[in-house]
C-alpha cells in the first residue's frame, strides 16, 4: 500500500516558474523538530498548501510534489511525520517507516501541520495521501485555522470522531478500486459530515487503484489531471 517508484509526480494543468525550493526544519509547539520541504512559486495564486504524505513520510515523491504545487502557484510545505521517533536527516532506503507510524498520533500530526501552516500566508489547505489523506480531512474538519482539506484515497479509520459542529470544507478524491477504505466507511464518514454541516465533496475515479496518483499515475493520467483541476477549483472556491 502506498508504494511508488521515484518518478516525478504528474504535472498540474498550468505550469509556472518556481522561485525557490529546498529542505526546511520546523519546530512544533510541543518542541518536536521535524523535517520539511518548502517550494515557492514565482507567481503565487494567493492560496497555500501543507502536504501530508503517506506512511513513508517525507519521501522524495512528496518533495517533488511540493515543487509541482509551486508550479501551480501554491507556496507549499511538505512535512515528515517521524521527528519524534526517528529524528532528523535522510532516511535510508530500508527505513522501517511502519514501526514509526505505529507510534504516531493525530495530536502529533496536528502539531506538526500547525508548524507548517504558520510558515505560510493566505488561505492554507492541507492535501494528504492515504494515511495523510485521512489526516488532511481530520485537520480540516477540526478547523485548525485551515481553509479546507483534500484527501487522496484517504484512510478514514485514522480520523476517529467527527466533530458535531461544522468544520472547514473537505474534498475526497477516492480510488474506485481502493481496498484500504470501504465504500461503507466513506458513506458513514460523509453522512457524519452532513449531519455536522461540514461542506464536503467526493469524486470517485472508477477502477482506479489506491495510490493511483503516485504508484500508477502513468496509467491513470486522465484521472490525475482531473484531480489537479478539482484541487484548483476547490481551493479557489474556498479561499
Amino acid at each position: 500500500m502506498c508504494h511508488s517508484d521515484d518518478s516525478r509526480p504528474p504535472a498540474p494543468p498550468v505550469v509556472g516558474e518556481v522561485a525557490s525550493h529546498g529542505p526546511l526544519e520546523l519546530t512544533a509547539a510541543d518542541g518536536n523538530r521535524l523535517m520539511a520541504y518548502r517550494a515557492d512559486p514565482a507567481s503565487p495564486n494567493g492560496r497555500s498548501i501543507v502536504l501530508l504524505p503517506d506512511v513513508r513520510g517525507l519521501h522524495p515523491f512528496y518533495r517533488d510534489l511540493a515543487v509541482r504545487f509551486a508550479e501551480a502557484g501554491f507556496p507549499t510545505v511538505a512535512i515528515d511525520y517521524f521527528g519524534r521517533t526517528a529524528g532528523l536527516g535522510e532516511r535510508p532506503s530500508d527505513f522501517d517507516f511502519m514501526s514509526h507510524v505505529r507510534r504516531l498520533t493525530s495530536d502529533h500530526v496536528r502539531a506538526d501541520a500547525a508548524a507548517a501552516t504558520a510558515e505560510l500566508s493566505g488561505p492554507v489547505f492541507t492535501v494528504g495521501f492515504c494515511m495523510g489523506g485521512g489526516q488532511s480531512l481530520r485537520q480540516a474538519i477540526e478547523g485548525n485555522g485551515l481553509a479546507g482539506g483534500i484527501g487522496f484515497y484517504p484512510v478514514i479509520r485514522v480520523i476517529g470522531h467527527v466533530p458535531d459542529t461544522p468544520g472547514s470544507p473537505v474534498l475526497l478524491l477516492r480510488a474506485g478500486a481502493d481496498t484500504a477504505t470501504s465504500p461503507e466507511e466513506y458513506d458513514t464518514f460523509t453522512a457524519a459530515l452532513d449531519r455536522a454541516g461540514t461542506p464536503n465533496e467526493t469524486h470517485v475515479y472508477e477502477g482506479a487503484p489506491h495510490s493511483f496518483f503516485d504508484r500508477t499515475y502513468a496509467q491513470w493520467a486522465a484521472a490525475c489531471q482531473d484531480a489537479w483541476q478539482r484541487i484548483l477549483t476547490f481551493t479557489e472556491h474556498h479561499a
